[in-house]
């Protein structure tokens, strides 16, 4: 059988995050707006046909999964790369700092300028309808930030975690992974997380926390021909 984070975005849209999503009963796709993401139910002819169809000539889409990546004829990879998924191995235990601050709407344009910066990931200016994001501020700049993104039954994902380059070395990237996986872990769920299979220094920083690889996954961005 498979695992409910296989297809980590369909499983999403399918379920906890089906009112940000775009798409029918074989493909859907977040609202672009939001973030990037697509997905199909299955490889079979039917749910390719359904994504060629979700996406307009020219756009763009974001794909994950554990099996390899199929596609329709009129949808071809930009760029593609393999990625790790990671669970909690324990419960996280809850955690609390006063130099952690809940961002909210009005904090978007400097979350999106970091995100920018760091590249943690595809990041928008309505990424906060995905989950609660938190931060830290030195001085009168967001130093570093982490939140949630997909979400399916039992569990949450851990993304946007960045620190600016000004503030790196000081372990804000750890605390608020411990925070933020914590929160996750308190409301019953089990935190995940995505990283690049390439990116070692992220990896052995989760592995501290505690989180140990599930499977290795297949990342690729898509476009439509125009």
């Amino acid at each position: 059988m498979k695992h409910v984070l296989d297809r980590p975005v369909w499983s999403a849209l399918a379920t906890r995050h089906k009112a940000l999503a775009e798409g029918g009963d074989l493909a859907r796709r977040y609202r672009p707006s939001i973030v990037p993401f697509a997905a199909t139910a299955g490889d079979d002819a039917d749910s390719l046909r359904a994504l060629g169809r979700l996406l307009a000539p020219g756009e763009t889409a974001v794909l994950v999964q554990a099996d390899e990546i199929v596609l329709p004829p009129q949808i071809s990879a930009i760029s593609a790369a393999p990625l790790v998924q990671m669970i909690a191995e324990a419960p996280m235990p809850a955690m609390s700092d006063g130099h952690i601050q809940q961002l909210t709407k009005g904090d978007a344009a400097e979350m999106l300028a970091l995100a920018s910066l760091t590249k943690p990931g595809p990041f928008t200016l309505e990424a906060l309808n995905l989950g609660d994001f938190w931060g830290i501020r030195i001085g009168d700049r967001l130093a570093a930030m982490a939140g949630e993104r997909m979400k399916q039954p039992g569990y949450s994902e851990l993304s946007g975690v960045c620190t600016h380059p000004d503030f790196r070395g000081g372990g804000l990237a750890r605390l608020l992974s411990v925070f933020v996986a914590g929160r996750i872990a308190a409301r019953g769920e089990v935190p995940y997380l995505h990283a690049y299979e390439s990116n070692a220094a992220a990896i052995r920083l989760y592995e501290t926390i505690g989180f140990r690889l599930r499977s290795v996954m297949n990342m690729a961005m898509v476009q439509r021909a125009g």
